[in-house]
């Protein structure tokens, strides 16, 4: 496509269609493919520059400029599509400093663009195929439960739900409807002001199914329910009690929201028959307010872990930190630290990943180094469990065998 005239000033939006689709036809070597672009950008007398296209006889400076991307490619990995859409070298192959690789971020300018996923995040397993896998999945059919692993899609769900050799077979499952009354902006769960009434006979069928589902380990976990005025603590401690009446060796571990503050609450939680008292810190505490609805708050999850534990001090308590949301070391460091100050005994880290558009931007991806870093950490200051790694949750393996091991020896 050819431009008349004198200093005509065109966006480049169909020529680099046309230019793949013709060198994708012709296959193309790779040595050659930057002659023959330059070569075909040349027939159309045209030279682009921050991806716009000006006539050549008016700016045939523009050349070097455009010679210098062309060695640039030749010298990179990058593909044609890279190359024409001016994607850099840094964007394709992004730096890695202490540990961390930038992601779009919240001040990103690409506000429609989505960040490749580093290799590390990308499953390499996505079919799980165990025995035990295909029996709970078969189970759960027979069940109106949902479980928080295949609605959220979680990428270890082969691994808790498979058990194995080194753990125990686990499955998340969530009570009290579907629908929240926050609006956490890393949260993918649906939310209302008002959501629908609690079904009585819920706790009944709860404890009824995983009666046989002939699992070790049991994650039960909750939506906030502030419309409420025990915000469901009664419902959850029955669910647990009949649980623990059906199967009284089932380990059960309950992942609560903060009750909105409510110590009483938090007692009663504690004192139910639980093994393990979960609630997640989720970021530092400076990004609270920008990562967690404005009802929740560091101070008030702190003051959660630590009632669970005053109330019941044989009690183990657990948290979960999620990153990349643009925290700093020092402030992920002193979050660990509050957190085993106030004696919580098993710590999760993750990777914070997208759900939807909607949700928060991810800041920046952390290495496998990084998480096997934390990990060495947690387990200096003290905590008696830390899982740490990128495809890490908050209920990730939770019934591993050392944890397994903790409770056991608690009861005998």
């Amino acid at each position: 496509k050819n431009t008349e005239g004198e200093g005509d000033l065109w966006k480049l939006r169909d020529v680099p269609r046309r230019l793949c689709f013709s060198l994708l036809c012709i296959s193309i070597q790779p040595e050659t493919l930057t002659e023959t672009l330059a070569r075909m950008l040349a027939r159309y007398s045209v030279q682009p520059q921050n991806g716009l296209c000006v006539s050549n006889s008016r700016n045939a400076s523009l050349l070097k400029g455009f010679s210098t991307r062309l060695e640039e490619f030749r010298s990179s990995n990058l593909s044609l599509g890279d190359f024409i859409s001016g994607n850099t070298l840094e964007e394709k192959n992004p730096s890695i400093i202490n540990g961390v690789i930038p992601g779009p971020g919240r001040e990103s300018p690409f506000e429609k663009r989505q960040s490749r996923l580093p290799p590390w995040l990308k499953n390499k397993n996505p079919v799980p195929s165990s025995t035990d896998f295909k029996r709970l999945k078969k189970e759960l059919r027979g069940s109106k439960l949902a479980t928080v692993c295949e609605e959220a899609k979680c990428p270890n769900i082969g691994e808790c739900w498979g058990g194995g050799e080194d753990h125990t077979a686990t499955a998340t499952i969530m009570i009290m409807g579907d629908t929240c009354t926050r609006g956490c902006r890393f949260c993918s769960v649906k939310t209302s002001k008002a959501p629908p009434a609690l079904d009585p006979n819920e706790p009944a069928m709860t404890a009824e199914a995983i009666a046989g589902w002939g699992v070790d380990y049991i994650v039960i976990t909750t939506v906030d329910r502030d419309d409420l005025p025990d915000s469901g603590v009664e419902h959850f401690v029955k669910t647990v009690q009949l649980t623990k009446e059906k199967n009284p060796k089932l380990l059960v571990e309950c992942l609560t929201g903060d009750f909105k503050g409510d110590l009483d609450c938090v007692s009663k939680m504690a004192k139910s028959g639980l093994d393990v008292f979960a609630h997640n810190i989720e970021t530092v505490e400076s990004l609270q307010g920008w990562v967690r609805d404005r009802k929740a708050s560091y101070s008030q999850s702190m003051k959660v872990l630590e009632g669970a534990k005053k109330a019941k001090p044989s009690l183990i308590t657990k948290s979960s930190i999620m990153l990349g949301f643009g925290e700093k070391d020092e402030e992920i460091l002193q979050t660990m630290k509050d957190l085993r100050g106030i004696g919580v005994d098993c710590l999760t880290l993750g990777q914070y990943l997208q759900p939807t558009k909607r949700h928060l931007r991810v800041d920046s991806y952390i290495t496998p180094e990084k998480f096997d870093e934390w990990k060495r950490i947690g387990e200096e200051l003290g905590f008696k469990y830390v899982a740490s790694g990128p495809l890490v949750r908050s209920s990730y393996r939770a019934g591993e065998f050392y944890i397994k091991n903790i409770l056991q020896r608690q009861q005998i």
